[in-house]
């Protein structure tokens, strides 16, 4: 049977306005196998997981787990975990980071807070502070999620370690099983699709030098798909790279199509026409599934700079 992601490769369909959605990723270390649905699924305490997904509802925060490339036997209860929290928006980009021993502090968290750009909560519930190593590269790997993520995204992530690179962490679920390997990159909250090693490596070296990688691209977390569409358009037909450049600040909807604002620090805008369009022929859109499907997909139909006098129409 083929897989899910060898269909979409083979039919091109495209990555851009993709990536699953959160103005704030929260991390938390959690070793040993995971479920389909992980926060209820793995060895963190279901009741836990079921509580940190419904305070995460609804704020902007996306929880995942996260664990070290390798074997995934259990090792028992770590003395420690790693908890970062990422805020992906442009302009108020930032990624702190934790060590706890009960998971439970996650529950003093203000989710709502932390949705909305504001660390405090995460300094004062697990004692977080700003993080200064090396951009993370968080590769899916939830087989049991979908097959394709275990067949493609561990090697890659092993790769990745093996070759030396830091920050690399196995996380639960970035959504679109049939590109993978996907990968997202804190802090600026990067998504990317049938990731290669060489691919994720300059989308990090990018990342320290202040650029955005468009190869690969699904679109920026911060934004819904067709602003992450819009966006990616506009760096392409600008040749504008610089990551914290560019903002999402308008989008009219008009029965699947979109007229998004997209604004530059410097103060130049654009017009970008996003229309939803259906991938053709119907194809898996993950392994296993029973029922063949069209996934919506975001085309950009136009790119236009507005002058000054067109600003405020």
């Amino acid at each position: 049977m083929s897989r899910c992601a060898t269909v979409s490769r083979s039919l091109d369909e495209p990555v851009s306005g993709t990536a699953a959605t959160a103005t704030t990723w929260l991390l938390l270390e959690q070793p040993g196998p995971w479920g389909a649905k992980a926060l209820t699924s793995s060895h963190l305490d279901p009741t836990l997981g079921r509580a940190l997904e419904a305070a995460a509802a609804g704020t902007g925060v996306r929880v995942a787990l996260i664990r070290h490339p390798g074997r995934h036997a259990d090792p028992g209860t770590p003395a420690a975990r790693q908890v970062y929290a990422a805020h992906t928006v442009p302009g108020h980009v930032w990624l702190h980071s934790a060590k706890i021993r009960d998971p439970r502090l996650l529950l003093g968290l203000d989710f709502a807070a932390l949705g909305a750009g504001d660390p405090r909560s995460f300094g004062a519930a697990l004692g977080g502070r700003p993080y200064h190593g090396d951009p993370l590269a968080l590769v899916c790997t939830n087989g049991k999620r979908d097959r394709c993520c275990a067949l493609l995204g561990r090697p890659l992530a092993t790769e990745l370690v093996t070759s030396g690179v830091r920050g690399v962490w196995e996380v639960t679920h970035l959504g679109g099983h049939r590109f993978s390997p996907t990968v997202l990159v804190l802090p600026y909250g990067y998504a990317y699709g049938r990731a290669e090693a060489h691919t994720v490596k300059e989308a990090l070296h990018g990342i320290r030098d202040g650029r955005v990688v468009v190869e690969g691209c699904r679109g920026c977390s911060a934004w819904e798909r067709p602003g992450q569409a819009a966006e990616l358009a506009v760096r392409s037909a600008a040749g504008e790279y610089r990551a914290g450049v560019l903002s999402v600040v308008r989008t009219a909807d008009e029965a699947a199509h979109w007229e998004v604002t997209v604004a530059h620090t410097d103060g130049r805008r654009w017009r970008v026409t996003v229309a939803q369009g259906a991938s053709l022929p119907p194809r898996p859109e993950s392994c296993g599934a029973a029922v063949l499907g069209a996934p919506a997909r975001m085309d950009v139909v136009a790119v236009r700079e507005l002058r000054p006098t067109a600003l405020a129409s």
